[in-house]
């Protein structure tokens, strides 16, 4: 069934307010991405009423509201600014007992710059990362790949990657995918490039997804005591990590698991809460 207008605005806003991620949010709620984001570019330019599905909009407004209506709608939202287009609508109709629509009010309030940001913007991805990095270690990427290893169960793969060279600066096999075995994996990455113990005037940048593992408290207070930057990219967008899908490939190797790696094509052993650096 085609979503009305009035679903299409909730669904923006339940996609601008909901603290996961903007496809996880439209998975759940059965919405195309493609389709959302038409939406959301048409919710932008001209508010609720531009999200009808109408060939044209009429050059006259036959139900323009009255420049003393305007007025008082105007005070009403300056003086309780915490107030939606739609709450707006609904209090000043129970106070003031003259109807007006959330795409009237939103509109009004958009001519007057009156209407306040999301409490998450929603951003497009870029196809590819735009700041390219000219050096070693001044980006550094960072994931998990999951290993189902027969007889053992799941385990994790934590990687960190030289943005420039595309070397596996460390790596950690582990059994969760906790901010401690990120910071475990980033350690052993500062410990090999030697950044551990030299004073340097710029530390990496660090380029990760939005697990919940590269989002949590833990991991960015530990970021925030080694000085390193942290940058997320776009959720379930590969390009913004436009070294991963992976710098290498794993394979079978003695009853256990081994990756290949491109800069030096080593077979390496990977054992359950193994790591280590090349």
């Amino acid at each position: 069934m085609k979503p009305s207008p009035s679903d299409r605005v909730e669904i923006i806003r339940l996609v601008e307010e909901s603290h996961l991620p903007a496809r996880r949010t439209l998975e759940i709620l059965g919405i195309a991405r493609s389709s959302f984001y038409r939406w959301y570019d048409r919710y932008q330019r001209g508010g609720p009423e531009a999200l009808a599905d109408r060939p044209s909009r009429p050059d006259r407004v036959w139900n323009r509201i009255p420049d003393e209506i305007r007025a008082q709608l105007i005070e009403m939202a300056l003086d309780h600014p915490e107030l939606s287009p739609r709450e707006l609508a609904v209090r000043f109709t129970d106070e003031k007992r003259y109807f007006v629509s959330e795409a009237s009010v939103y509109r009004l309030l958009k001519s007057q710059d009156l209407i306040p940001s999301p409490a998450y913007i929603v951003i497009k991805a870029a196809e590819e990362f735009k700041e390219k990095t000219t050096a070693p270690n001044q980006l550094w990427q960072t994931d998990f790949t999951y290993l189902k290893i027969t007889g053992w169960g799941w385990y994790y793969l934590s990687t960190v990657l030289d943005d420039f060279s595309r070397f596996i600066v460390a790596w950690k096999l582990c059994a969760t995918m906790k901010a401690q075995d990120v910071s475990d994996t980033l350690d052993l990455a500062l410990t090999k490039s030697g950044l551990d113990h030299v004073n340097v005037g710029h530390r990496p940048r660090l380029l990760s997804d939005n697990g919940s593992s590269y989002i949590s408290a833990d991991l960015a207070e530990w970021l925030e005591d080694k000085k390193i930057e942290h940058i997320r990219g776009a959720p379930y967008h590969p390009q913004t990590q436009g070294n991963y899908p992976p710098p290498f490939s794993v394979r079978p190797f003695w009853g256990g698991f081994g990756f290949l790696h491109p800069p030096c094509h080593g077979l390496v052993s990977l054992n359950p809460c193994a790591h280590g650096s090349h």
